[in-house]
């Protein structure tokens, strides 16, 4: 079986309720990044930063998994045991809809809502309820917790095993992203030249020129088809 990587961004999560970030009426229409998403916002006003990722967390909490996010599950079980990133969901999402799914081979680049890291001894506790400047660790049992967030001007994680993923596979497929952020942005043309690559967007995004193939529309209608069609692909 091909190998594939699976890039998603708040496209894929919106029919599950969740603010995009970007779009129209977003969660950067209604307060500035800079404040809340930024190793200098957090240093002027952490408790902004708290209120705001606690806000997060609760909007998370009534959210499910969409049709989506059970079709990528659906995938990966067909690549059954894959010990060697022949497939890899790499998404952009803090939100856990993709584990919740039942996503097991994948990575959260831009870090989790539901961690915490502790700035004094590095543990990452799962975390589901409100953070506050006096939350003790529950390691180190010393109140200096931050979201396990990746933040503007701070590096992505899991960067080797991405690019790994990338240099190997043979289809490349970015589902419900602007194009906008790198290094995600970017992932097509690490791609491109060896790897069939597949755009799935509500629209066609400011990248998708440099895509094999588009198909626009919601995510829920979208992907479930180019998961059926794959599957019937790789049984001939």
């Amino acid at each position: 079986m091909e190998r594939i990587v699976i890039l998603t961004g708040a496209g894929i999560s919106r029919e599950s309720g969740l603010d995009t970030f970007r779009d129209e009426g977003g969660i950067w229409s209604q307060v500035r990044l800079e404040d809340v998403c930024t190793p200098e916002g957090f240093a002027r006003n952490p408790e902004a930063v708290d209120d705001f990722y606690n806000r997060r967390r609760r909007e998370l909490a009534t959210a499910e998994p969409n049709a989506a996010h059970h079709a990528l599950a659906e995938l990966e079980a067909a690549y059954g045991d894959n010990t060697d990133d022949a497939f890899l969901l790499v998404t952009q999402n803090i939100d856990d809809l993709h584990e919740r799914a039942g996503s097991k081979n994948l990575v959260h680049m831009h870090g989790e809502l539901l961690r915490l890291r502790c700035l004094n001894c590095g543990a990452t506790p799962h975390w589901t309820t409100d953070c506050h400047r006096d939350t003790p660790c529950p390691s180190c049992g010393r109140p200096r917790l931050r979201p396990d967030i990746v933040w503007f001007g701070e590096m992505p994680m899991h960067m080797d095993r991405i690019q790994r993923a990338l240099e190997q596979c043979d289809t490349f497929v970015a589902i419900g992203t602007s194009a906008t952020v790198y290094p995600a942005a970017g992932f097509v043309h690490e791609a491109s030249g060896h790897a069939r690559t597949v755009e799935l967007n509500l629209v066609p995004s400011g990248n998708a020129t440099l895509f094999d193939e588009i198909a626009s529309g919601p995510a829920t209608t979208i992907v479930p088809r180019f998961v059926r069609d794959t599957l019937a692909e790789n049984a001939r």
